[in-house]
């Protein structure tokens, strides 16, 4: 018995050193952004109504870093205790849909993410493209003026963020400054220039819809921002904003040339180059008026690549970086979006991609 125990003894000392020096030759992550970070995330929700527009009921779901309870389960933990150590944590912004991927990544790393629930994706264009950038402006508002208890102090709304992915990467580039151009949309239904004809995809939701009773739909938008002098419609943004990330949208159709001039903040915009939308977001990011922008293509990947785990962990890794950068000041990130990093993986593309 003592022999077998002494072989087992040193079995086990065998698998200790096997370990320590084959994890000391693993090769590292290199998304390193996408590991967990040093926060537990929590998360509440809460009901607004805004009286403004008719009395809209607008839920929204905070997600914070957290105290991690003694016996934690999943990613982040309902009505768990704010961790207060470093506050105040800059804010992020998008539909519900998107933050259930994201949030948990980002919020681990320190920040707070306020994401809106039940709006989602549309097939035809209706007056949710209004929607649901003023349903997230509402919650910016509302969780900077009226945080959830026992969340004081925890969110920087001043420093704040969009990001989407689709539907919601539409609702994101809305948030850039980008100005809608109706004169460009209506001259395209229902016989688009050849730019626009261009891009038209399957997938594409900016259809002529609206044209076809352009009246009711300014009605429903407002003269607060349809009024202008120069024709093109207020941003729909806050001041607040200082960084938008727009995966895989779109919005030429109502933007055009002149309306994505008016860009005013830094953009990162990830897109798959087999994306139906891969032409609309290329020509988006190629008129851009902001000089702060970036383009990352996932080549080979589709539209659906937002369901494949190492492609959410390499968006994880670039939001991560981009919003580090600018909304935590973290200066040392921006070498994990930068053009040498991207260079160095085989299936991403620095700017528009060209198959050789």
């Amino acid at each position: 018995m003592k022999t077998i125990s002494r072989l087992i003894a040193q079995a086990a000392v065998l698998v200790v050193v096997l370990s320590f020096f084959l994890s000391g030759c693993a090769p590292k992550n290199p998304f390193p952004l996408a590991e967990t970070g040093p926060y537990h995330v929590g998360m509440r929700t809460v009901k607004f109504v805004d009286e403004s527009r008719e009395g809209r009921q607008v839920t929204v779901t905070v997600w914070y870093p957290a105290e991690a309870p003694a016996a934690s389960t999943g990613s982040a933990t309902r009505d768990a205790e704010p961790d207060h150590s470093g506050e105040p944590y800059p804010l992020i912004l998008s539909s519900t849909k998107v933050a259930i991927i994201f949030a948990p990544y980002m919020v681990s790393h320190g920040f707070t993410w306020a994401s809106v629930d039940g709006i989602d994706y549309y097939m035809v264009v209706y007056e949710g493209a209004i929607d649901q950038p003023l349903d997230i402006l509402f919650a910016l508002d509302q969780v900077a003026a009226n945080p959830p208890e026992g969340l004081e102090g925890l969110i920087d709304s001043q420093n704040a963020g969009t990001i989407g992915y689709s539907f919601d990467g539409f609702n994101s580039l809305a948030m850039s400054g980008a100005r809608i151009d109706p004169e460009y949309y209506l001259a395209q239904c229902p016989t688009p220039d050849a730019t626009t004809e261009d891009i038209l995809g399957e997938l594409s939701a900016f259809g002529c819809g609206p044209a076809l009773k352009w009246d009711e739909f300014t009605a429903h938008v407002g003269d607060s921002i349809t009024a202008s002098e120069d024709g093109l419609w207020q941003p729909l943004t806050d001041e607040r904003i200082r960084a938008v990330m727009p995966m895989a949208g779109e919005g030429w159709w109502l933007f055009g040339e002149r309306g994505l001039a008016a860009v005013d903040r830094p953009v990162l915009i990830l897109v798959g180059t087999n994306d139906e939308l891969y032409k609309e977001n290329a020509l988006i990011y190629e008129h851009l008026g902001t000089t702060d922008k970036t383009l990352i293509s996932f080549v080979g990947r589709s539209h659906m690549m937002i369901y494949e785990v190492p492609s959410i962990e390499r968006m994880a890794h670039f939001a991560v970086a981009f919003f580090g950068y600018h909304l935590q000041g973290r200066e040392d990130y921006a070498d994990f979006f930068s053009e040498e990093f991207v260079s160095k993986q085989d299936d991403l593309a620095w700017g528009v991609y060209e198959e050789e």
